[in-house]
């Protein structure tokens, strides 16, 4: 089957006890057994739903992975996922990641014992020199949130086996539309499903899929144990949406192309962030490892007053958290997404009070440059 077409028919596609073409939300928390053990394939829902097991099945699917776990939330997602290591671990992570990612490693996982070196990973001599006796992992957001800094996903992973360790890619802002990290020699691909894959701004949930037999049974027994699952009606939200990703990913890439483009040439824009134009450094690697750019765009307007004037004028754009939905959003990554992280690493890292980070939706792109046009004037 294509991308598009899988999307559709992919997994558990309609419900084979009555033929309903959309498979049915399953609102139960328990099963009948015919005796100790003699059930049909369900006993309790934190340990496995229909609807959230056809859902799993589909993003499985779409990875081209060995199994696929939703969860509650993408924060529950990686914390789950961090949970297949152990007290004294230390896993390498991209120095740009998700600030919510940041917190959860330094401020809680860090308690249990582990640890944790923050690298530039587009540059994988970073990676190299921290690589330790006790390193099991190297966790990559690419394209990251909110530089879009691209790493090689499959030289990473090439150096990953070569030590041993295991491969970890947050794959929200490509989708499974545009980039495959389990094809390229990744071992764990994670979303944050409440972006693009729901798409509506109607759910929270996070989805994981593992490329082997022992991950799947390993994170399985993670995640009926600490019970971060996703709840049946979201789990049929997040099925809903995986059949128009396909459509969405290329109505948002059309359209956020158009602005980052508008954006590089106007006087008043510092500098663009966006790995479909040329000048970006990590242009050519997304290029050979994703079939899309996607639809995130930052940009730096130099200051925090003028980021707020800005803000202050769009009509198109929506002020809020999140990303990756049919409405466009703003949002400014050092107040809001990264608040999290301590000011001096976000200096470090580059993330300045003048940095301006836009979801493109799939408005009438000629209304979103003339919001841009205007705001920015």
């Amino acid at each position: 089957m294509k991308r598009k077409t899988r999307m559709i028919h992919g997994g558990i596609s309609e419900d084979p006890a009555t033929g309903a073409v959309v498979y049915p939300i399953y609102q139960v928390s328990t099963y009948k057994q015919e005796g100790v053990g003699g059930h049909k394939g369900y006993e309790y829902s934190r340990t496995g739903n229909p609807t959230r097991h056809a859902l799993e099945e589909l993003i499985k699917d779409l990875e081209g992975g060995t199994a696929g776990f939703a969860f509650g939330s993408g924060m529950a997602a990686i914390t789950a996922v961090m949970m297949l290591f152990n007290s004294g671990d230390h896993i390498i992570l991209t120095d740009d990641v998700y600030g919510g990612t940041f917190r959860v490693v330094t401020k809680v996982l860090n308690r249990m014992g582990m640890e944790f070196t923050f690298v530039d990973t587009s540059d994988l001599e970073n990676v190299k020199r921290e690589i330790k006796a006790n390193t099991k992992a190297i966790y990559i957001e690419t394209p990251t949130n909110p530089l879009l800094k691209v790493t090689d996903i499959e030289a990473a992973a090439v150096l990953a086996k070569e030590n041993n360790l295991l491969t970890i890619v947050d794959n929200t802002f490509s989708t499974p539309y545009w980039q495959n990290p389990l094809e390229l020699g990744a071992d764990i691909v994670l979303h944050s499903a409440t972006k693009y894959i729901g798409g509506h701004s109607d759910v929270v949930a996070g989805l994981v899929v593992v490329g082997s037999e022992q991950l799947a049974r390993d994170l399985h027994f993670v995640q009926n144990s600490t019970g971060g699952v996703l709840g049946p009606q979201d789990s049929w939200l997040l099925i809903r949406g995986i059949r128009t990703l396909g459509i969405r990913m290329e109505e948002t890439e059309a359209n956020t192309k158009a602005i980052a483009a508008f954006l590089q040439s106007h006087p008043k824009v510092k500098k663009v962030y966006y790995p479909g134009l040329e000048t970006h450094p990590g242009h050519e690697i997304a290029k050979k490892q994703a079939r899309g750019f996607g639809g995130m765009i930052s940009f730096d307007v130099g200051t925090s007053e003028n980021a707020d004037r800005l803000l202050s004028k769009v009509k198109y754009f929506t002020l809020a958290e999140s990303l990756g939905a049919v409405e466009s959003l703003i949002s400014v990554p050092a107040r809001m997404t990264h608040a999290s992280i301590p000011a001096e690493r976000r200096r470090e890292l580059g993330i300045t009070d003048g940095l301006i980070r836009i979801s493109v939706g799939i408005e009438d792109v000629e209304d979103l440059i003339a919001d841009l046009t205007q705001a920015l004037a």
